[in-house]
């Protein structure tokens, strides 16, 4: 089946040896981190290099991921490689959706957008509880920008349903009340090994790993 990514002159390929992660997410940073390092030996944050975050005015994952990108490779003279992804739940129209960190305040506390996801299910009939929740996934866009203004976009994603109360000391974000299709633990419950294995990160990855990382 055609690579429905593909561009008709074919993507573009990485073969350097210094990549900025562009985030300022420490648990972001160590999971791209995992899932990048047999590719690239060199990898460096905006955060450890005191790059400013831009302002995430896209209206879609996409959009953010490669806004993100390009403004890390630009500042850095380095390819960089962004990632913008979200939860995503059908019975709140899509939200938090792009704006899944901003539901934790400035601070970005996730307890905090945990409490306001429980409280709008509750608020439109469809609450969480310990088993049968409301469907939800994680989206996950990942874009490979290069200083001269090339990128190479991907999205994966990966479906589930939403728990209550919050589960497990793991992962971040909202790992804590998610639990994929066909498991029982949530996110944040999982060995990381395991979570790296089927998350939205975890698809965008290899989808982006053939298309820019792979040799055969």
């Amino acid at each position: 089946m055609p690579d429905p990514d593909a561009k008709p002159n074919g993507p573009r390929r990485f073969f350097g040896d210094r990549l900025v992660i562009a985030s300022h997410n420490p648990g972001k940073v160590r999971e791209i981190a995992a899932l990048l390092g047999p590719w690239c030996p060199h990898l460096i944050s905006s955060g450890d290099l005191g790059l400013p975050e831009p302002e995430e005015t896209g209206d879609s994952f996409v959009a953010n991921a490669r806004l993100k990108a390009h403004a890390a490779a630009t500042a850095a003279a380095l390819p960089a490689l962004a990632d913008d992804s979200g939860l995503v739940i059908p019975a709140l129209g899509g939200a938090p959706g792009i704006h899944s960190a901003r539901w934790g305040g400035p601070a970005k506390d996730f307890a905090m957008a945990m409490a306001r996801v429980r409280a709008e299910l509750d608020a439109v009939g469809a609450p969480a509880g310990a088993d049968h929740g409301p469907a939800a996934w994680f989206a996950c866009a990942l874009s490979l920008a290069w200083p001269d203004g090339h990128d190479e976009t991907v999205e994966g994603r990966v479906t589930g349903t939403l728990t209550a109360p919050p589960r497990g000391d793991r992962g971040f974000g909202y790992d804590p009340i998610f639990v994929p299709d066909g498991r029982r633990l949530t996110f944040a419950e999982m060995d990381p090994g395991t979570k790296h294995a089927i998350s939205h990160r975890a698809d965008a990855f290899r989808r982006l790993v053939a298309r820019c990382f792979a040799t055969a």
